[in-house]
């Protein structure tokens, strides 16, 4: 019972945060549809009630705010400086970039929070060998832990906490 109303919760924040409305008659539209949702697809996203919990909910909503905000504003700033540069000053490369979580949901996260952000995409996944495959128009490094860190370090430590 408790994933259905913990991913019902989080449908309806994400609904809620998409449409920009907070309106109570948003609201009641949110927690119905989250909650429909939820008794839909619920036992397949969560597998494991155990490892349910407000504090990695409140960890996906700091996330998502954060990412939303300040991480995506920071990218977007850096390639749009790149775009009306006269010396842009662009590496573009294919780095090779180690994961060190193993849920598929925190794989996939990291994977779209990567691809998401303006300059990187993910291009391949390699999961036997536990490295992404990204095109980084800014590449700083081209494999290993500097790599991960350039790319993708802050975003795995939030997807283990969130899912592993």
């Amino acid at each position: 019972m408790r994933r259905y109303i913990l991913i019902g919760l989080s449908l309806a924040l994400v609904y809620l945060v998409y449409t920009g409305s907070l309106g109570v008659i948003e609201a009641i539209i949110a927690l119905v549809t989250g909650f429909i949702l939820s008794a839909v697809i619920g036992g397949d996203l969560v597998k494991n009630e155990s490892k349910l919990s407000l504090k990695r909910f409140l960890d996906a909503v700091v996330y998502a705010f954060k990412y939303f905000t300040i991480i995506e504003y920071i990218a977007h700033k850096q390639v749009v400086t790149a775009i009306l540069s006269r010396n842009p000053n662009l590496k573009p490369a294919i780095v090779e970039v180690p994961y060190y979580v193993n849920s598929e949901f925190a794989i996939a996260t990291i994977a779209n929070s990567i691809t998401n952000t303006p300059g990187t995409v993910v291009i391949d996944v390699d999961e036997g060998k536990k490295k992404f495959y990204v095109h980084w128009i800014f590449a700083e490094a081209f494999e290993g832990e500097e790599a991960r860190k350039g790319v993708s370090a802050e975003f795995e430590e939030w997807a283990r906490k969130i899912f592993d």
